[in-house]
């Protein structure tokens, strides 16, 4: 039985009210070892979802928030990749698509180190979990020294940000690529039309869209581009899920991912201290990936940064809000730090005024209020921008967000995303990760991230 452990209770009884909401929501979608996203459209464990989910139950139970990562972790492959879906076997094949049949890790993935006894995904998501298990060790120093939880966690940390650095380094100019568009988490992203051109979708007729029994057509990927997914992703698997040396027909270098990347081997080196390793490695490779970042990603002329597709070579020109992520990233030169908050403050993204930041440029021409990463405002990116700005030391915008945040998620029913302008529900509700960070605001720990000594800011 897990002890809930007690946090500081809210002054405001809206406040009380909201966190009693948001654990609801995360005891009902714990399934004993893991939490799934929701129910219905997500019903098993996702990478990412589950870093932000472990984020918010530190507030509840720290050995919970602990089992989280932990049970992430134990379907990594012996390559270091840490899957973006661990499929839970009790689930029916037809509750999701693509399901266990369909990636055939087990076998497909073994050349690749898949595990045996697990079936997951072949593709990955955003490298979150070494900032979640750093902020989950802080929760409890003494729980997580007794339980030897970050020795137990460095070595897969580090195996992953290996694999990142390594095999995924298609461009060779020190980022970590993404190979589908599901893979930076902004799945339907206007970044990715273009790339997608070059993909031929999977025969209609050759699956059958799950989401679609859960959610409203209008407000998910379209049947084209949902055919080049499973293209993609078919194409993979039949390469036996390799990296370097693999045709790609899709490999993009995302800020987002990559700042994530940074933040995280911060972390990881904060960990290192914590468990008898060197963290000089770590420290190294997070300056080698910010000077990488700056160099192949920032655009002067935009005042933020853009995707570069590797296949041609060239920057995307379209703007998302993944541009904007790299605030989380400590040390960034002055004029980099000040261009990035012009544009969030701007027309394209208006977060001075909105309730939240859209996912896409407000102007752009893609621009889709409903349409899943095209416009809807997203609960753990605007998280992070909240804690970028914090870090350097926007405090009034950061806790009109914090507020903003706050109220979404409260009248929304914790929904998956919200619309920009109104921030009325959109996708399903009792959505797991924007519960867990409705607690961690709550909570008001402090950034997750500060500049490192010495920042320009």
């Amino acid at each position: 039985m897990t002890t809930l452990l007690t946090t500081p209770v809210p002054t405001a009884s809206g406040d009380l009210t909201l966190r009693h909401g948001a654990a609801r929501v995360l005891l009902a979608n714990w399934t004993g070892t893991s939490t799934v996203p929701s129910h219905g459209l997500y019903p098993h464990q996702w990478s990412w979802d589950s870093a932000f989910i472990a984020i918010g139950l530190r507030h509840l139970s720290v050995r919970r928030a602990q089992r989280e990562l932990e049970t992430l972790m134990g379907a990594q492959w012996a390559d270091g990749r840490i899957p973006h879906i661990v499929f839970n076997p009790a689930v029916p094949l037809d509750a999701y698509f693509p399901s266990p049949d369909f990636w055939r890790s087990s076998r497909d993935g073994a050349r690749a180190g898949a595990p045996a006894g697990t079936e997951t995904s072949g593709i990955v998501q955003p490298p979150v979990h070494a900032l979640a298990a750093w902020l989950v060790h802080q929760a409890d120093p003494e729980e997580s020294r007794r339980r030897g939880f970050l020795h137990r966690m460095y070595g897969s940390l580090a195996a992953w940000h290996d694999y990142l650095t390594g095999p995924r380094d298609l461009g060779g100019g020190g980022l970590a690529a993404v190979i589908h568009p599901w893979e930076p988490g902004m799945d339907n992203s206007p970044c990715w039309d273009g790339p997608l051109q070059r993909v031929a979708p999977a025969a209609p007729g050759t699956y059958r869209r799950a989401d679609l029994d859960h959610g409203q057509a209008s407000e998910r990927p379209t049947d084209l581009d949902y055919g080049r997914y499973v293209r993609l992703a078919s194409d993979y698997r039949d390469g036996g899920y390799a990296d370097a040396g693999g045709r790609h027909a899709f490999a993009v270098e995302d800020p987002c991912v990559n700042a994530l990347l940074i933040v995280s081997e911060h972390a990881l080196a904060r960990i290192a201290e914590q468990t008898g390793e060197d963290p000089v490695p770590h420290r190294e490779r997070a300056a080698r990936l910010t000077g990488a970042l700056i160099q192949r990603l920032w655009s002067p002329a935009e005042g933020m940064f853009l995707c570069r597709d590797l296949i041609t070579g060239d920057p995307i020109l379209e703007r998302s809000l993944a541009g904007l992520v790299p605030l989380i990233v400590p040390g960034l030169p002055r004029h980099i730090v000040e261009a990035l908050l012009k544009t969030a403050a701007g027309p394209r993204f208006r977060l001075a005024d909105l309730p939240m930041a859209p996912s896409y440029d407000l102007t752009g021409h893609a621009f889709d209020a409903s349409r899943y990463w095209r416009g809807p405002a997203w609960f753990n990116i605007n998280w992070l921008l909240h804690h970028g700005l914090r870090a350097y030391r926007q405090h009034g915008i950061a806790d009109r967000l914090r507020s903003a945040m706050l109220t979404a998620a409260g009248a929304s029913g914790f929904a998956e995303y919200v619309d920009p302008f109104t921030a009325q529900a959109r996708g399903t509700q009792n959505f797991g990760w924007t519960a867990a960070l409705t607690l961690d605001l709550l909570a008001d720990a402090g950034p997750a991230t500060s500049p490192a000594p010495g920042a320009r800011t």
